[in-house]
């Protein structure tokens, strides 16, 4: 019984939406603009690239992994380098490899500090110290940043594999299941207290993150589907004040956002181009009671005025239709003047807001082509990047938000003081 779930699932991930029966949904969503409530760095998006073996893969008949996806080409097996590499995620009870305790940990940082101090003693510039780049474990995390003190760790790391093994058969609808993707929260919500209260000298950070671990999924990672979990990770770590958030990875295994060899983009390295590109640093509280199954999130424009929401509907069956509303009940026309009539609820003016819908070619959620706007995003025969171009709608007008799809909305004239 349970296979035969797991192949209904399956076999719904290959149904284009258009052969889908589905109904519409009318809601509102508020935006706060008055304060910000959390704030990332201006390089939020940041990509790891690793050194790896090349034989080192979970499915080899049909891994990526290879001298293109490595920082050296370098022989692993002398015993120097076997040594040096062996001990990964130390830290707290998920280590791999070898594990040491916060205490060891905490004096091996305050010793690094001691050289780092020394060796830069007349530089105007340090470099920064950044740890432990394990898995979150809140009293082992706690335990390092009370021994090691102020200034010493400018950026405390966690990694982040919460969707699972990249060849767990029940990977694929975790995707689309907005609890399960909620639930790591917990950890963002924990790191940014421990910062707060015990470590405000620091910043929280993203080290490495892959979505599925040992090398990704297969015809997963590396598809249209994953950027459900990726761009829902960028929206919530950004709640949660955390400044920079690494993809694993910039190219080698199956989530890597260049594939191997031929370099094109899959529809992550997208996603993260336009989040780059539209979302800001400032963070603004969204209240989303339309849907679990749409996740919203809100932030100052980039270089420009008003907000930019990103909205991800993880449901096949239900297209939403959004008014964005402001709880300050402000509206700014074409002038730039703004309206203080408190009868109306209008959240925006007249003017025209920016739209980039994307979706995956032919409805299929393991496609690896995304379209924006319902056309092909596609490398150039130069092998450049192709124009990321909006389409534009009327400020007053609803949002619509199809099936199975993300959406980056610029709205310039909503009022947002927050952002001033």
């Amino acid at each position: 019984m349970e296979y035969q779930i797991f192949l209904l699932i399956l076999l719904v991930a290959f149904i284009p939406r258009t052969i889908l029966g589905y109904n519409v949904t009318t809601g509102k969503i508020v935006v706060d603009g008055t304060t910000k409530i959390a704030e990332t760095d201006e390089n939020f998006i940041c990509f790891t690239l690793d050194i790896w073996p090349h034989d080192e893969c979970s499915q080899p008949n049909i891994c990526v992994w290879d001298s293109h996806a490595s920082v050296l080409n370098l022989d692993l097996s002398l015993p120097i380098l076997n040594k040096a590499v062996q001990g990964n995620e130390l830290g707290g009870a998920n280590s791999i490899g070898a594990s040491v305790s916060a205490a060891q940990y905490a004096k091996d940082l305050l010793k690094l500090r001691e050289m780092v101090d020394r060796l830069y003693e007349n530089s105007q510039q340090k470099p920064m110290i950044v740890a432990p780049g394990a898995f979150f474990d809140d009293k082992w995390y706690h335990e390092l940043v009370t021994k090691t003190g102020p200034n010493v760790v400018t950026a405390l790391t966690h990694h982040i594999y919460n969707m699972g093994a990249g060849d767990d058969p029940k990977l694929i609808y975790r995707f689309v299941n907005p609890t399960y993707l909620s639930e790591v929260s917990k950890t963002f919500r924990q790191l940014k207290n421990i910062v707060e209260k015990h470590a405000p000298w620091s910043s929280a950070w993203v080290g490495e993150a892959g979505g599925a671990y040992h090398g990704g999924a297969y015809r997963i990672s590396d598809t249209f589907i994953n950027s459900f979990w990726y761009l829902d990770q960028l929206g919530m770590a950004s709640l949660y004040n955390t400044k920079v958030y690494c993809r694993q990875t910039l190219v080698g295994g199956f989530y890597s956002v260049l594939k191997a060899k031929t370099f094109v983009p899959t529809p992550d390295y997208y996603g993260a181009l336009l989040f780059h590109r539209l979302m800001g640093p400032g963070v603004l509280k969204v209240y989303n009671k339309v849907s679990p199954y749409l996740r919203t999130y809100a932030h100052c424009s980039r270089k420009k005025s008003g907000v930019t929401m990103l909205f991800i509907n993880l449901s096949n069956t239900t297209e939403f239709t959004i008014n964005v509303e402001n709880p300050i009940n402000l509206s700014l026309h074409k002038r730039g003047k703004p309206n203080y009539d408190s009868s109306s609820n209008d959240n925006v003016g007249t003017t025209e807001r920016e739209e980039y819908h994307l979706t995956p070619q032919n409805g299929l959620l393991r496609s690896s082509t995304v379209l924006l706007n319902g056309k092909a995003l596609e490398l150039t025969k130069e092998g450049e990047l192709p124009d990321l171009t909006p389409i534009y709608r009327d400020s007053n007008s609803s949002i619509n938000i199809a099936t199975w799809s993300i959406a980056f909305i610029v709205i310039p004239d909503f009022v947002a003081i927050g952002c001033n």
